[in-house]
């Protein structure tokens, strides 16, 4: 098995805050590779030490075989980079931001011009290649990034909270965008606070909070083995849920959650699902929806965290997206970090 991206014994220190506390991961070629945590986990700091942004200050990191920091202007040939929002230049026409990141990469105008109109086409932003960035929506705006990043034909790419601010629907485009990449070959290293978006995308996954690894495995064997089942149940009448919620405490304990209009409830005693019926029987309880499911990912991260994942409420489409939202060592992102010429 080969590997596009390694790191072992990953530590970065920023004055007495540790952010990376010895951590390993990898992702195999041709894969994607979700990097989960709480808001300041090392998350960030760990894709910007990949991306040659920052110098770790021990253990090793490499990218395609190359070492980040003793071959770093080879690792930024290869690798392609978005950031948690979008980094375009706003005053630019959609086609001029992709010619300076093509003409920043050493490419000539004619091979810079049939690159982005390449990119364009493929992005569905041919129609308004012509307008500037600021007009765009921000799913246009991210699209647009994506698009900067693959500038270089980038083998592998680093994905920083993508989809940041964006609504469902562009979302969606950004996960069918990315599914092809990695169809064509890609590798790519996703970090996310959307846990369905890793769910869906992901092959493996590693799980680190407080610059360490506490979780890895692919999505189906973490629910396995750190969720295992729930019991979800939602009753007929909205003013049962209190009494509902309580049945199912005392039968299960301090796990039991009101979600909305739901009670869920991890299933820790094969006893618990038929012990609950009885109790709502036994108190005239009616229930519309009563169903015993594996451990959804967001349960997961509840059970390994502590508390559940909290989307950004920022809205992604402001200029000079920063890339630190983390607040563990990071710095603005701009088209020079997308295009650092192999020097």
């Amino acid at each position: 098995m080969t590997y596009a991206i390694q790191a072992e014994g990953l530590v970065k220190r920023f004055k007495e805050t540790e952010a990376l506390a010895g951590v390993d991961l990898a992702a195999r070629t041709g894969s994607v590779l979700g990097l989960l945590g709480p808001n300041g986990a090392g998350k960030t700091t760990a894709v910007r030490i990949f991306a040659t942004l920052l110098s770790p200050d021990g253990g090793r990191a490499t990218v395609a075989g190359h070492d980040v920091v003793r071959e770093a202007g080879l690792v930024r040939s290869l690798i392609g980079l978005t950031g948690q929002y979008a980094a375009v230049d706003e005053n630019l026409t959609g086609t001029e931001n992709l010619l300076l990141i093509g003409r920043l990469l050493g490419l000539s105008r004619r091979e810079a011009k049939a690159r982005a109109a390449e990119l364009l086409d493929r992005f569905q932003l041919t129609d308004a290649a012509g307008r500037a960035a600021k007009t765009f929506s921000g799913g246009m705006r991210r699209r647009l990034d994506l698009a900067a990043s693959l500038v270089g034909r980038p083998s592998i790419l680093f994905l920083d909270e993508p989809t940041t601010g964006l609504d469902p629907h562009s979302r969606g485009e950004l996960w069918d965008m990315l599914r092809a990449l990695v169809a064509d070959g890609a590798t790519a290293l996703l970090t996310t606070q959307y846990l369905n978006e890793a769910d869906v995308l992901a092959d493996d996954i590693v799980v680190i909070d407080k610059g360490r690894v506490i979780a890895e495995g692919t999505p189906d064997q973490l629910k396995s083995e750190v969720g295992g089942q729930v019991l979800e149940l939602r009753p007929v009448r909205s003013v049962d849920l209190p009494a509902t919620h309580r049945l199912v405490s005392d039968a299960a304990g301090d796990g039991a959650r009101i979600e909305g209009g739901s009670i869920t409830a991890p299933v820790k005693d094969p006893e618990l699902m038929p012990t609950v019926v009885r109790s709502l029987d036994r108190e005239g309880i009616a229930v519309g929806e009563l169903t015993l499911r594996r451990s959804s990912l967001d349960e997961v991260f509840l059970a390994l965290t502590g508390h559940r994942a909290e989307p950004p409420s920022g809205n992604g489409s402001g200029p000079g997206g920063h890339a630190g939202a983390e607040g563990d060592g990071g710095g603005d992102e701009s088209a020079r970090d997308k295009a650092v010429s192999p020097a």
